[in-house]
């Protein structure tokens, strides 16, 4: 498991799988491509799932992502089908990211440093994941490949729905 820094997520999460019996090993984030040759699949929490099978995840994941594809480890995203999204990533990553305070990655009391001052800090909350990044979405009714995405919109939501995302 990442720790998931700054927040540590993955803290809170080995300590779930440990108490729940599960053998859990907790790895500082960027060894996430030292330890992928070592690791059998990739499961990714969804914020949202796009229309063309590119999923937004927590900051992050992206890296995991692209070191699971050089060492050819499935990458599989857990969600719900209310986390589907009509939106296509038209202009990049950044269009479809918030960034928020850098002060859980830099404390305040540093910024009064000179050479601190000069350094733009960026914390951003989430990354977006190519489709051809991910092998499964698992949701709560199957399995389905990222190319099948839009298919699984056009059956669950009226179209007068998407309206707003116009």
């Amino acid at each position: 498991v990442c720790e998931c820094a700054p927040h540590f997520g993955g803290h809170i999460l080995s300590k779930s799988l440990a108490a729940a019996g599960i053998h859990t090993t907790v790895i500082n984030d960027s060894a996430a491509f030292a330890i992928m040759a070592r690791v059998n699949k990739v499961l990714l929490p969804a914020h949202a799932v796009l229309a063309n099978g590119g999923l937004i995840a927590p900051s992050g994941s992206n890296m995991v992502a692209l070191a699971a594809k050089q060492n050819s480890v499935p990458v599989v995203s857990i969600t719900g089908m209310f986390k589907l999204c009509p939106m296509y990533p038209h202009e990049g990553q950044d269009t479809l990211n918030d960034l928020v305070s850098p002060s859980s990655v830099v404390d305040y009391g540093e910024m009064s440093d000179p050479v601190m001052s000069k350094v733009e800090f960026i914390n951003p909350v989430h990354d977006y994941i190519p489709p051809q990044l991910i092998s499964l979405y698992v949701t709560n009714i199957g399995g389905f490949q990222p190319s099948y995405i839009y298919r699984l919109l056009d059956e669950y939501y009226h179209s007068d729905d998407w309206e707003s995302f116009e």
